[in-house]
């Protein structure tokens, strides 16, 4: 029996013109950093794009660990190890927005019957007096 849609991973391929070499940074107690470098496909460095950083920690919340994770603006790894809290902060801030949003619309799903409903009758009848 053949896939007469195909197979999807068919199409998976590397964007050769888009790799990075990734290095990672910790002070193994509040954090971590990524360093992406940007390659050629021979891996030597491509100085036409620019290096990318980003942040990643863990915060203790009620429901446990939470995993932070963004990008920080910076030239270098001093400038991003500088701005690793303010980039944190940045995403919680976001995250938390984007939870209130979440809960907003699903408050608004919820379906209230208007004035004048019928409610369902108990015990499976019909609800009507003979």
């Amino acid at each position: 029996m053949t896939d007469t849609a195909g197979n999807p991973l068919d199409d998976i391929r590397m964007d050769t013109a888009n790799l990075y070499r990734e290095e990672v940074f910790t002070d193994l107690t509040v954090g971590t950093l990524r360093r992406l470098t940007p390659v050629k496909i021979d891996g030597s460095p491509d100085p036409d794009r620019p290096v990318l950083f980003s942040a990643e920690t863990q915060l203790m919340s009620q429901a446990g660990p939470l995993p932070v994770n963004t990008r920080i603006e910076a030239t270098n790894l001093a400038e991003a190890a500088e701005r690793f809290p303010a980039a944190i902060k940045d995403a919680l801030d976001r995250m938390m927005t984007e939870a209130r949003e979440m809960q907003r619309r699903e408050a608004s799903r919820i379906v209230t019957a208007g004035p004048g409903a019928i409610p369902p009758a108990r015990g499976g009848g019909s609800g009507l007096i003979l």
